[in-house]
């Protein structure tokens, strides 16, 4: 657009469009269609303000102005930016599975198509058909634990802090719960039990020690105004050594010879025997339903696979004392989360095609055969399309599961190990990645840049995003 020799500051000024002109030009129309007036002056003004940027720190016109085309494709790229989705996809290859800053569990196909379903339609949430009444939206969800844990029945909630928070103000509120030392846990930035107590109007009796405590230290913890003993599953962290715990059993029949309710925080949830994947095994609710715990909680986005909630099982009358709770109704959860939910959990009653259908037990059932193949036709693919900035390399690595759970135990992988070569940066690479149409998110260690393929979802798709990502380079 710009052919004469624009010699100072001033003819460089006057030589910007104006916003009307820009508005009329022809060749920008679609793009007006398609953003609205709003936001198509709005993102003109950001270019004309960044031009006149340039103008004053170099001297010179932006290159976006030498012609109609160009003029177009930068506009183009300033409005799909700013309405690129927040929550867009991305590969997670950072080695932690379960990552808790990347949304945690992938949803099933299934899970997928149910959300979809009760997007686009009218759905009977809290309607039963048959008797053309009103019911209740856990219903169904909670039939399927019947079935999956042989709990009576099934509150659902929208995570497990919440669970917690209600299981104790349901059941407790006003008087003692005791729980051992060694169990105090802190989850996240702001989930510590001793809070959760104090919201949920309990007062905390803390027995035995942080490494070691014995069934008799309960039973002199109890009094008239004990309102629940309750057992934290430590997740996040292992205390090994010296030491010493009550398991669910023998404080199940304590507490049921002095009529006192045996509450247990789950946290992750497993409703599957993880040890076929080489990793420890989670205790898990049915297991402690068997042993005689009242009221399990747990979580249904990490060892679940599902989404974001929190599962309260056990006994009906004391499910029932929690679903009349006023704070049931501020923490319930809407159809989406039920409906995915649902279907994952549907998946567990077909055992056998469970690490096929759930994306967390596909991930942990991957063969370091199957990586390592997976990772030489990557690296053949992709090695001279990032040289000569960048070698790449196969090494062998370990994933964690992540989100709390397992924090000791992991899982051998392979990545993709990219090297800076000849004067680059690796961190140039890092930050190129997390810019490309699907960002893949690394880890960085010993000056490498890690892609660990045991969180790909699809090998194809991934050769083809960082193929795409190092022509771009």
């Amino acid at each position: 657009m710009m052919t004469q020799v624009l010699d100072t500051p001033e003819k460089l000024y006057r030589a910007l469009p104006s916003m009307d002109a820009l508005l009329s030009q022809d060749a920008l129309q679609p793009l007006l269609q398609r953003y609205g007036k709003a936001e198509f002056k709005l993102a003109l003004n950001q270019m004309l303000a960044a031009a006149r940027s340039e103008i004053a720190s170099r001297q010179q016109l932006p290159q976006w102005l030498d012609s109609a085309t160009s003029i177009f494709e930068y506009l183009a790229d300033q409005l799909q930016a700013s309405h690129r989705h927040s929550l867009q996809p991305v590969w997670n290859l950072t080695g932690t599975i379960l990552h808790t800053n990347l949304g945690r569990s992938q949803q099933s196909e299934a899970a997928i198509e149910a959300v979809t379903s009760v997007m686009r339609y009218p759905t009977p949430l809290e309607f039963e058909l048959e008797a053309g009444k009103r019911g209740h939206r856990d219903n169904t969800i909670s039939e399927l634990m019947h079935r999956l844990t042989g709990a009576d029945a099934c509150c659902v909630v929208n995570n497990n802090a919440a669970a917690v928070l209600l299981m104790l103000s349901a059941v407790a509120a006003g008087k003692e719960v005791i729980v051992s030392r060694g169990e105090l846990v802190e989850i996240g930035g702001a989930f510590r039990i001793p809070d959760i107590m104090r919201q949920a109007g309990c007062t905390l009796v803390e027995v035995g020690t942080t490494n070691r405590t014995h069934l008799r230290d309960y039973e002199a913890a109890i009094t008239e105004n004990t309102g629940a003993i309750m057992k934290v599953h430590t997740s996040n962290y292992h205390i090994s050594g010296f030491t010493a715990a009550v398991d669910e059993a023998l404080l199940g029949k304590l507490c049921r010879e002095r009529a006192i309710p045996l509450l247990s925080d789950l946290g992750s949830g497993a409703l599957t025997d993880m040890r076929r994947f080489g990793l420890k095994q989670e205790p898990t609710p049915q297991a402690m339903l068997a042993d005689g715990v009242d009221l399990v909680s747990f979580s249904g986005d990490k060892l679940l696979g599902g989404p974001q909630s929190g599962l309260i099982v056990g006994r009906q009358s004391l499910i029932n004392d929690i679903q009349r709770h006023p704070l049931k109704r501020a923490l319930r959860c809407d159809k989406l989360i039920l409906a995915a939910l649902e279907a994952t959990l549907r998946h567990y009653l077909k055992p056998e095609t469970l690490d096929r259908e759930l994306p967390i037990m596909k991930k942990f059932a991957r063969t370091q055969g199957e990586l390592q193949l997976q990772a030489q036709r990557l690296q053949t693919a992709l090695a001279k399309v990032y040289a000569p900035a960048y070698s790449l390399q196969i090494i062998d690595c370990n994933t964690q599961v992540g989100s709390g759970s397992q924090p000791d135990t992991f899982l051998p992988s392979v990545a993709l190990a990219f090297s800076a070569v000849n004067g680059a940066s690796i961190l140039t690479l890092e930050r190129h990645f997390k810019t490309a149409t699907r960002p893949v998110i690394g880890r960085i260690a010993n000056e490498q840049l890690l892609l660990d393929l045991r969180g790909a979802d699809d090998f194809d798709a991934l050769l083809a995003d960082l193929q795409a990502s190092g022509a771009a380079l």
